[in-house]
């Protein structure tokens, strides 16, 4: 029975042929992680600009988003969530607040704080953003099964908990 072949089985194919003495299972897995990655990054740059944001926009205005009512997080909440430097989240939020997607409020519970809010307008990005990128992926996986995306799904939880931690 004859399987259907992608470039990565030319690839590792070809080393095989040079170098038999390497386990190429590696470059098997990552190798197609790595090519699907670029079409995952091609379908959400393209679900970004359709709804008039930024990947960098992005993170912030999902983080809040995904914070529920009233979707307000401290500066602090959203450096955790998206791993960037303290100078950064602040031209982040500087910058979002100029586009009016959030808006700094005094944090009720510490004046010496605030509390950045998602705005309507960056409610409407954001909602619009995840549903052009619900959307996409989807189609990028359209050639699975729902029990494959779930097999696929677990594997790739159990690989990347080792990297989370």
């Amino acid at each position: 029975m004859s399987r259907e072949s992608d470039e990565v089985d030319r690839i590792v194919d070809a080393w095989m042929r040079q170098r038999p003495d390497l386990d190429f299972s590696p470059l098997e897995v990552l190798s197609r992680v790595a090519r699907l990655s670029r079409h995952l990054d091609i379908a959400r740059k393209e679900a970004f600009r359709r709804s008039d944001i930024e990947s960098w926009e992005w993170d912030v205005l999902s983080a809040l988003r995904r914070a529920g009512e009233p979707y307000q997080l401290s500066p602090k909440q959203l450096l955790q969530q998206t791993l960037v430097s303290s100078g950064t989240m602040t031209n982040r939020i500087d910058r979002l607040v100029a586009r009016r997607f959030v808006r700094r409020e005094a944090d009720p519970g510490d004046g010496r704080s605030i509390l950045v809010t998602l705005t309507d307008d960056g409610r409407v990005r954001v909602d619009a953003a995840i549903t052009r990128l619900v959307d996409a992926e989807a189609l990028l996986l359209d050639g699975l099964s729902r029990s494959d995306r779930d097999r696929l799904a677990g594997l790739l939880r159990k690989l990347s908990l080792g990297f989370d931690a």
